[in-house]
């Protein structure tokens, strides 16, 4: 009987950790705690007894994310493999649609982006510094809000014609053939003094999603692929789905958000030791 692998992908303060038995994924699980041994260890012992499994069921641990340096393996005895964090987002991003090639868009506290082609090597692209902590910072300063509930629920509520100089703002379709009227020519180049805490949430989604959509559009036209996939905590958020929806329409991409999204780094990291095999599509 094979046995299962363990992945883990540990951060700072949190770890994601997730099961590969070679056919199927055990359900992802997330554990928080005040640094990354403890959060580690924490997540190791959570779902091991969560889900029956004993130390003898399992071939490896396989762990990416920043935190895996604190990590001395083995870990309860159980041999571990540490996986490039580039590798396991391409992989997980694969996986997770059953694409054979895509760029996937890795969005944390910054972004990264990597050319994924099954059985080839992950190819990192870069990234930027606009991300997550970017989101936080800006929201904490302007808004007085730094829980990412607090901010999503204040952005559903916003009107980015109070924030954002459009196309429509600056031009007439005649004069511009073929620009789309509806295409932001400035984030926060037309704030309103009346905009309100609703709208500046908005506008600060926008703004971190629309320039993460733009570098990503770039790189899919260098590699000729249409497929973009959207990988990492952020893509969970409720306003994702609406920017890249709409950079979707102007530049003729495929922006997706599969399941699990939040998790594809540390499934990638899970079937690394099988990174040849092929996620059917439903």
């Amino acid at each position: 009987m094979k046995k299962t692998v363990i992945g883990l992908d540990i951060g700072g303060s949190t770890t994601k950790i997730v099961g590969w038995t070679g056919k199927e994924l055990i359900a992802p699980m997330f554990v928080s705690a005040t640094d990354p041994l403890t959060s580690a260890y924490g997540a190791f012992g959570k779902f091991t007894s969560e889900n029956g499994i004993a130390l003898s069921d399992i071939e490896c641990v396989r762990m990416t994310g920043v935190g895996s340096a604190y990590i001395n393996p083995p870990i309860y005895g159980v041999p571990c493999v540490p996986v490039s964090e580039f590798t396991c987002a391409g992989l997980g991003g694969l996986y997770s649609t059953g694409l054979d090639r895509a760029i996937v868009v890795s969005m944390g506290t910054g972004t990264a982006l990597i050319y994924a082609q099954r059985g080839k090597e992950m190819r990192y692209l870069g990234g930027t510094g606009v991300g997550g902590g970017t989101l936080m910072g800006l929201s904490k300063k302007l808004l007085g809000v730094d829980s990412m509930d607090s901010i999503i629920e204040l952005a559903s509520g916003g009107d980015l014609g109070n924030i954002d100089l459009m196309i429509s703002d600056i031009t007439r379709p005649d004069l511009m053939p073929g620009m789309a009227m509806d295409m932001t020519a400035s984030n926060f180049g037309k704030v309103s003094d009346l905009a309100s805490k609703e709208d500046l949430a908005l506008g600060i989604f926008n703004m971190v999603f629309e320039s993460i959509g733009m570098l990503a559009v770039f790189a899919s036209r260098q590699f000729g692929v249409r497929d973009i996939v959207l990988t990492g905590n952020l893509s969970a958020v409720p306003q994702a789905k609406k920017t890249f929806d709409g950079l979707n329409q102007l530049f003729d991409v495929n922006f997706t958000i599969p399941e699990n999204a939040g998790f594809a780094t540390v499934i990638g990291a899970a079937i690394s030791g099988e990174a040849g095999k092929r996620k059917k599509k439903a």
